[in-house]
């Protein structure tokens, strides 16, 4: 849903679903496996986890817009379109009028719109629009929590940091171009260039901090527990670990010299120095049952319109198929592409699809340069449970790949499988996860049903481990159980407490 602030408080605006698996030409296969390769910072744009969950907490992104631009729906878009949800959207309605009413611009209008993915992010345009998909509202745990996420990017709104980000850039590239073109000193040039990509990093992570002091005065002063900030912050580092430790990137729990927000562990701090300045621990609203009971029945994970995860297994209800991960596997879906990893192997691979013309050969495409810069041997055709497909093999560095291509009606599915020590052994599991590949039966079509957030009370014999044993029944890592309920390992279930679980 999107709301905007009118003399009522915050009108809200229908927004409705859409998304696909698009297709993605790859140019660098270093950047495609780049968590478990170690390639440079600057190759990662492909990296191996799909889940775009980020280093630090919500941040500000892209420059000033007018509102129903095509850079904008394209952005909505990659997360899934609009998610409505009449629960969650009387509580960020409430939430949403307090934090304008105590902002230092309370005038300001805002549009908030929540994303139909299941990644853990939120954003914000300078023309106050504010970004949360449900997959941050699923880790969020109270109402001081979700408050402190829509404080700050109302904070990035107020104090121009986009603006102010763009005109930075602007002025770094118009200094290299002048040294490189008019003073004749392309080296030069490209030092301003080198020092600008720092500048602009230690810009933004100074506009992080900025924006995580003012998020938390502004919650304070709007009476939520300062202390929220901290508390979302943390369980955004457990899960971001998580997520990495399953999926083979250590990305998360290192700096990235050109990252553009600060790690998680230094805004924790941050955040919580800045809340012991306001208030001791207790005092505010940080109302925990009324924000369950306002996403009980979230829809958690993927859309299975869209494509969803279950353990090892990709199900896509609306394109009808379905294929396996090779054994050790983690899946992790995505806008764009399905990716995946064996941190322990040291393997990976990665789905996608594209549209590709039925009178084009697929062994002429799978030479044809749909990876650039590698050269694919041993090309072979395949019958893939009925369908037409090509497998091939080819080199890059360290890296060994196998490919493949199936096609189905005018699309073509790609499979990438990459292995530092290539083995028969590797191999055969590549190729039996290529031969996994079906059209989804009716039988499986009904079994893939849409996972939703319930809450429950633990009873008095329960732990951890029974209320998270229906989530493991479906593929979910029991640890998402602790991490989703801001739960510390040692901490114990309490019985009469309430607590989330995933079910369908």
């Amino acid at each position: 849903m999107i709301w905007t602030r009118s003399n009522s408080g915050i009108e809200r605006l229908s927004g409705r679903p859409s998304g696909r698996i698009a297709g993605l030409r790859l140019a660098v296969l270093c950047a495609l496996f780049a968590g478990l390769a170690g390639c440079s910072a600057e190759q990662t744009a492909l990296g191996v986890s799909a889940d775009p969950v980020p280093k630090s907490a919500p941040r500000a992104v892209g420059t000033h817009r007018q509102d129903g631009n095509g850079d904008e729906r394209s952005l909505v878009a990659a997360f899934g379109g609009p998610y409505s949800d009449p629960k969650v959207e009387n509580l960020l309605d409430g939430v949403a009028a307090r934090l304008v009413a105590a902002s230092t611009e309370p005038g300001l209008t805002y549009k908030i719109t929540v994303l139909n993915s299941p990644t853990v992010n939120a954003f914000s345009l300078p023309d106050g629009h504010l970004y949360v998909t449900r997959g941050l509202l699923a880790l969020a745990n109270s109402t001081s929590e979700i408050a402190a996420v829509l404080a700050h990017e109302m904070a990035h709104v107020t104090a121009r940091h986009a603006i102010q980000r763009v005109e930075l850039e602007k002025s770094s590239a118009l200094f290299s171009k002048v040294a490189a073109e008019v003073l004749n000193d392309p080296a030069g040039g490209q030092q301003l260039q080198e020092k600008s990509k720092l500048s602009l990093a230690s810009f933004s992570r100074q506009q992080e901090f900025e924006a995580d002091s003012i998020g938390v005065r502004t919650m304070a002063k709007a009476g939520y527990d300062p202390y929220g900030a901290s508390h979302f912050l943390s369980s955004l580092a457990r899960y971001a670990s998580l997520r990495s430790a399953l999926l083979g990137s250590a990305a998360s729990s290192r700096p990235d010299m050109f990252s553009t927000h600060p790690a998680t562990t230094e805004r924790v701090q941050m955040a919580l120095q800045s809340a012991r300045q306001l208030n001791a621990p207790g005092v505010g609203e940080d109302d925990r049952a009324r924000y369950l009971a306002a996403i009980d029945g979230l829809a958690f994970g993927d859309d299975p319109s869209q494509g969803t995860v279950r353990g090892r297994s990709f199900y896509h209800t609306r394109l009808g198929f379905t294929f396996t991960a090779p054994e050790g596997f983690s899946l992790s879906g995505g806008a764009e592409a399905v990716q995946g990893a064996s941190a322990s192997l040291g393997r990976a691979m990665r789905f996608d699809t594209v549209e590709v013309p039925a009178t084009t050969p697929l062994d002429e495409y799978l030479k044809s340069g749909w990876i650039e810069g590698v050269e694919v041997t041993r090309v072979t055709t395949l019958d893939v449970s009925g369908l037409s497909a090509v497998t091939g093999v080819a080199k890059s560095g360290d890296w060994t790949f196998r490919l493949a291509a199936i096609r189905q009606g005018g699309m073509v599915y790609r499979l990438i499988f990459a292995a530092k020590n290539f083995s028969s052994e590797a191999d055969q599991s590549f190729m039996q996860s290529i031969a996994s590949f079906h059209r989804l039966t009716p039988e499986e079509m009904e079994r893939v049903k849409p996972l939703r957030l319930k809450i429950v009370t633990a009873g008095a014999n329960d732990t951890a481990a029974s209320l998270s044993q229906g989530m493991t029944d479906l593929g979910i890592p029991a640890e998402e159980f602790s991490v989703f309920n801001g739960l510390d390992k040692t901490a114990h279930v309490e019985a009469g407490s309430q607590y989330k679980v995933v079910g369908e």
